[in-house]
C-alpha cells in the first residue's frame, strides 16, 4: 500500500498517562508517540506491558488520567463519525453467542451507518459460516472469522487488533491473518495488532511499537529499525564497549559467543560506526527482545523487584 504521508496519524500521543487507581502504579506513563499513516501497526510486548490499555484508549472505551492521544486526527470516538472510522476487536472474538451469524450481521447493519452488507455477506460465504448457525456452536477459528468480518464490514478507516488470534491454533491463526492482510489492503485502512506473537508480528506488519515498562522503547517502521540497528559478535568475554555513534541496548551470550545489539547514528554519541566493525544483521525478534530485556532490567534496578501492571 503507498504511504500517504499528508493524512494526519493513525495515533499521536503526548505525555499520555492511564493510571488505575489513585495510587496504582500507571499502566501507561508519559508515553509521546506518532504513528504514520497507512501502515499495518505491530504492538508488541509482554504481558501488563499496557497494550490493552493503549488500544482502549484509542477507541475511546477509556479516559487517560493525563496527557493527550489523537486518533485519525481526533479525539477518541468524539462523535458518531468518528466511531464509525474505527473498527475494533477485542480479545478472544467476541460475539453473541445466542446470535446467528446472520443475526450478527443484521446487528451491524442497524448500528454502523457505514455497513456494507454486501461485504460482509461475501465474506460468510468466503469463510464457509452458516449463516442459520449461532454463534456459541462456532468453534473458535470460525468466531474470530466472524468478529474480523463484522468489524471490516463496518469499512473502517483504522482496525484495531488486542491479542485477537492469540487462543487460536496454527492452521486457524493463519487463515486470520491471510485474512486480515486482505481486508486491510481491500478497505485501503491501517490496522493496529497488538500481540505477543513475535511470528506473527513480523508477517503482516510494516510498523512496531515495543512497549515496556510502560512506555514506548522503540517505534518506526520495521525496514528502518531494522537498517538502524546491528548485532556485534564476539568471543564470549571479549565483546567490546559499543563504538563511537553506537548505543547498546542488550547483551546476549551462549558458550562460545556473546552478541550485542546495538543502535547506529545515535547523536549524541559522535560519529557513526564505522562499518569495518565485525557484526551482523539483526532479526526483528532479536530487536524486540533486546529492547524489552533492557527495560525490564531498568524497572528491576529501580524500583528493587519486579511490579507487574494488571493490564
Amino acid at each position: 500500500m503507498p504511504h500517504d504521508e499528508s493524512r494526519p496519524p493513525v495515533l499521536h500521543a503526548e505525555g499520555l498517562t492511564k493510571r488505575y487507581g489513585r495510587r496504582g502504579r500507571p499502566a501507561l506513563d508519559g508515553v509521546d508517540l506518532t504513528v504514520p499513516p497507512d501502515r499495518i501497526i505491530g504492538l508488541v510486548g509482554p504481558n501488563g506491558a499496557g497494550k490493552s490499555t493503549l488500544l482502549h484508549l484509542a477507541c475511546g472505551l477509556i479516559e487517560p488520567t493525563s496527557g493527550g492521544l489523537r486518533v485519525l486526527g481526533s479525539r477518541p470516538a468524539a462523535d458518531a463519525a468518528h466511531l464509525a472510522r474505527v473498527g475494533f476487536m477485542a480479545q478472544d472474538a467476541p460475539v453473541y453467542r445466542s446470535f446467528s451469524v446472520a443475526d450478527h450481521l443484521r446487528l451491524g447493519a442497524k448500528l454502523n451507518p457505514g455497513w456494507d452488507m454486501a461485504f460482509a455477506e461475501r465474506r460468510v460465504r468466503e469463510a464457509g459460516l452458516d449463516p442459520h448457525q449461532r454463534a456459541g456452536g462456532l468453534s473458535g477459528g470460525q468466531r474470530a472469522q466472524l468478529a474480523l468480518t463484522i468489524a471490516a464490514a463496518k469499512r473502517p478507516e483504522l482496525l484495531i487488533f488486542d491479542e485477537p488470534a492469540a487462543a487460536l491454533d496454527p492452521l486457524a491463526r493463519q487463515g486470520f491473518l491471510q485474512n486480515l492482510m486482505r481486508f486491510v489492503s481491500e478497505l485501503g485502512a491501517g490496522a493496529v495488532l497488538s500481540s505477543h506473537l513475535l511470528g506473527d508480528v513480523e508477517r503482516v506488519c510494516d510498523h512496531i511499537i515495543v512497549l515496556c515498562g510502560a512506555r514506548v522503547q522503540v517505534a518506526g517502521d520495521v525496514g528502518d529499525l531494522l537498517a538502524g540497528h546491528r548485532a556485534l559478535v564476539a568471543p564470549r568475554g571479549r565483546l567490546a564497549a559499543p563504538p563511537p555513534g553506537a548505543e547498546l541496548i542488550g547483551t546476549t551470550h551462549d558458550d562460545r559467543h556473546s552478541r550485542a545489539v546495538v543502535r547506529l547514528d545515535v547523536p549524541d554519541r559522535g560519529v557513526p560506526a564505522p562499518p569495518s566493525w565485525p557484526s551482523e544483521p539483526v532479526t526483528l525478534e532479536e530487536l524486540v527482545l533486546a529492547y524489552m530485556s533492557r527495560a525490564e532490567s531498568q524497572t528491576v534496578s529501580h524500583t528493587g523487584s519486579r511490579q507487574e501492571v494488571s493490564r
